[in-house]
């Protein structure tokens, strides 16, 4: 069988944890028993803490570990589950942790991050170069703490060789099958996601993010022009509409928002009317083509082929997924 080693530590997601353990301790299980065939176990499981004590989970949890890291030998795979703490102070508090990730980088193990787990990952410099995703909400501190790591939390999933991340808390049922599918096969890897009842090979956390483009700024204007888009979206203008009307040269006003919100104003205004969307596709029941109109938009294509590249999805599935109808 193969071996795999969740490494705990205090603060950790509880279910990042037990959660990931489940799928690959059914994987072969769960799925033959429902069909009536013979059980076929594929990993062997066990969770290391730094000392091999106890961990503390965030929820209050306290999960018992198998091993210290010190006693880690070869494995097929060491996962890091989501920081539930801290970021910052739990990452102060495991230099063993970066240790070992360092020790399995060398080795050529595989590495898996889940959710906010990757900063691990980064912290021990094993990203540095690479392809790499984490929680959608934690981009921006991802990104100013690791700048040589190629983040792009689009993506659910990334892996780059021998190391992958996932992207949101509950991401470890799609890295855990993702890595049954590597390991075992496409077909175990499917029938596991049928025993879980949970969607297999989702690929974008787009559709669950927020809007992130309005981050605090002091430029007077920018925020002027902020407050009038966040009224008046839905409107019909052009840019140099916009700029005449305050006051400004639409270059002006171009470099005044780049400068302020690392966007231009057309994406910032289509980041509005895209949000405005998806609250009336969560909220209401209006058909896409009234609801394209509501927010701005005349050509349906347009608004279908737009909203599936911010979201991730088609405006339907998005509808299916959140609609609180």
């Amino acid at each position: 069988m193969l071996n795999i080693v969740v490494v705990g530590f205090d603060g950790a997601l509880a279910s990042a944890m037990t959660g990931v353990m489940d799928l690959f301790a059914l994987a072969g299980v769960t799925w033959n028993r429902l069909q009536g065939e013979e059980v076929q176990r594929h990993f062997n499981l066990r969770i290391a803490s730094p000392a091999g004590g106890p961990i503390h989970c965030i929820n209050g949890i306290q999960i018992a570990a198998q091993l210290s890291y010190a006693q880690i030998d070869h494995v097929d795979a060491l996962i890091v589950p989501t920081i539930g703490g801290p970021i910052e102070q739990v990452l102060a508090d495991n230099p063993e942790l970066l240790a070992l990730l360092q020790r399995a980088h060398r080795e050529g193990w595989t590495i898996a991050g889940n959710c906010t787990g990757t900063f691990f990952l980064a912290e021990a410099g094993i990203l540095n170069g690479r392809n790499a995703t984490t929680h959608w909400g934690f981009k921006q501190q991802f990104s100013q703490r690791y700048p040589a790591v190629k983040l792009n939390t689009e993506h659910l999933m990334t892996r780059d060789e021998h190391i992958y991340c996932a992207g949101g808390g509950l991401a470890w049922f799609d890295l855990g099958l993702h890595m049954i599918e590597r390991y075992v096969g496409f077909e175990v890897a499917l029938q596991t996601a049928k025993a879980f009842v949970i969607d297999y090979r989702r690929d974008s956390q787009l559709s669950y993010s927020l809007m992130r483009m309005a981050k605090p700024h002091k430029d007077e204007l920018v925020k002027q022009v902020q407050a009038w888009l966040q009224d008046n979206y839905a409107q019909r203008f052009t840019l140099d509409q916009l700029a005449q009307r305050f006051s400004v040269s639409k270059r002006t006003l171009i470099r005044r928002f780049n400068a302020a919100l690392s966007c231009p104003p057309n994406a910032y205004l289509q980041s509005l009317r895209i949000d405005a969307a998806q609250k009336l596709l969560e909220e209401t029941e209006l058909s896409v083509d009234l609801l394209m109109n509501h927010v701005g938009y005349e050509d349906a294509s347009s608004f279908r082929r737009l909203f599936r590249h911010k979201t991730g999805v088609t405006p339907t599935e998005y509808r299916r997924r959140f609609s609180r109808r």
